[in-house]
C-alpha cells in the first residue's frame, strides 16, 4: 500500500492543488470571512468560505482516487466535505489544512498562504504538496518525497504533474547554514520567548518580526534562509510539513523537554480552537547540531498552550 499510495497522491494532487489554488485567487476577490472560530486569537479564528469551498474540493478529489487513498484516515482543519467515505481508524493520515494562512489571505495583506496536504504515518511524514497560487506569476510548488525536496515556479503551459518534475531537486549541501529560528505558538509571550531564543546563541524572530504576509516559513527552511522553529503546540495540518523537511534534510525535530523525537502518537485536541495539535513545546531544525541547543532553551517552559 504505502508505494501506491504515495504514487496515486503525487500523480494526481498536483492537478487538483493547482485547481483548488485557481479557486482561491478568484473568491479571495470578494467580502468571504465568516465567524465560527473563537479561541480568542485572530491568527487561529481566522475562517473565510474559501477555507470550506476548498477542502471540499480537496475531500472530493482525495474520495475519487480510489480505495487505497479511502483506506487513509482524514485529518481536516475544517469540518466540509465528504469525510465519512475514509478510513475511521488507520496509521495512515492524510492531513489538508485548505489555505494555510488564512488571515493573510482574508486581509489581502500578502501572498504567503497556500493549499497544504501531507501524508504520513505514527512515526513520520511520508509525503508533503505545497501550493502558493500567488507566489510567482503562475505560482509556486513545494514538495517533498522521499529524500527528494523541489521548490520552484509552476508553469501552466504544462500539466501539473510536469511542472513539478521539471524542477531541480534542492541539494543539502549547498544551502546556506545560518542560525535563524522562528518563535511561534507562545501567543502574547512570542516576542519574550524569542527574546530568550536569542540569548541563547540564536537569530530568532517571531512571525511578526519575519513579515509573515510576505513568505511563508516552508520554503525559507527548505531553501536554508532559516534553520527551523520552536513551537508551542503546533497543529497537524501545517507543521508536519516542517518536520518533513527538516529530517530530508538531516535535522529532526523533538520535544522540548525530554529531547526524544517528535512522533504523531499522541495528539491533543484543543477545544477552544477546534484542532488537533501536537502536546507541548517542539524544537525543529535543519541542522542536527542545533537541535538539542534549541531545545534545551525551552525545556523547563510550561507545556501548557493557554496557561
Amino acid at each position: 500500500m504505502p508505494d501506491d499510495l504515495i504514487a496515486t497522491l503525487s500523480a494526481k494532487l498536483p492537478s487538483v492543488s493547482r485547481w483548488a489554488g485557481a479557486v482561491a485567487r478568484q473568491l479571495r476577490r470578494h467580502d468571504i470571512g465568516i465567524g465560527g472560530k473563537t479561541s480568542g486569537y485572530a491568527d487561529t479564528d481566522a475562517l473565510t468560505l474559501a477555507d470550506l469551498a476548498l477542502q471540499e474540493l480537496l475531500v472530493a478529489a482525495l474520495r475519487d482516487m480510489g480505495p487505497a487513498v479511502r483506506q487513509c484516515r482524514i485529518e481536516a482543519e475544517e469540518t466540509s466535505g465528504d469525510l465519512g467515505r475514509f478510513a475511521r481508524e488507520s496509521d495512515w493520515v492524510i492531513a489538508i489544512d485548505p489555505i494555510d494562512g488564512t488571515r493573510v489571505y482574508r486581509d489581502r495583506t500578502g501572498s504567503a498562504y497556500s493549499v497544504m496536504l501531507h501524508l504520513r504515518t505514527p512515526d513520520t511524514v511520508r509525503y508533503s504538496l505545497v501550493y502558493f497560487p500567488e507566489v510567482g506569476d503562475e505560482g509556486t510548488w513545494l514538495e517533498v518525497r522521499d529524500d527528494r525536496i523541489v521548490l520552484g515556479p509552476d508553469d501552466h503551459g504544462r500539466e501539473a504533474r510536469a511542472a513539478l518534475d521539471a524542477l531541480p531537486p534542492i541539494v543539502p549541501e549547498r544551502r546556506a547554514r545560518n542560525r535563524k529560528i522562528l518563535v511561534s505558538g507562545f501567543l502574547e509571550r512570542d516576542p519574550e520567548r524569542a527574546r530568550a531564543v536569542t540569548a541563547a546563541g540564536f537569530d530568532a524572530m517571531t512571525a511578526a518580526d519575519k513579515g509573515d504576509a510576505e513568505e511563508a516559513l516552508y520554503p525559507m527552511l527548505a531553501r536554508g534562509d532559516f534553520a527551523g522553529a520552536l513551537f508551542h503546540t503546533p497543529n497537524v495540518y501545517d507543521f508536519p510539513v516542517c518536520v518533513h523537511l527538516a529530517r530530508v534534510l538531516g535535522g529532526d525535530a523533538i520535544w522540548a523537554h525530554d529531547a526524544r523525537p517528535v512522533d504523531f502518537r499522541a495528539l491533543w485536541r484543543d477545544e477552544r480552537a477546534n484542532m488537533l495539535r501536537l502536546p507541548g513545546i517542539v524544537a525543529c531544525a535543519t541542522d542536527p547540531a542545533l537541535l538539542r541547543p534549541l531545545a534545551a532553551v525551552a525545556r523547563d517552559w510550561s507545556r501548557d498552550r493557554y496557561g
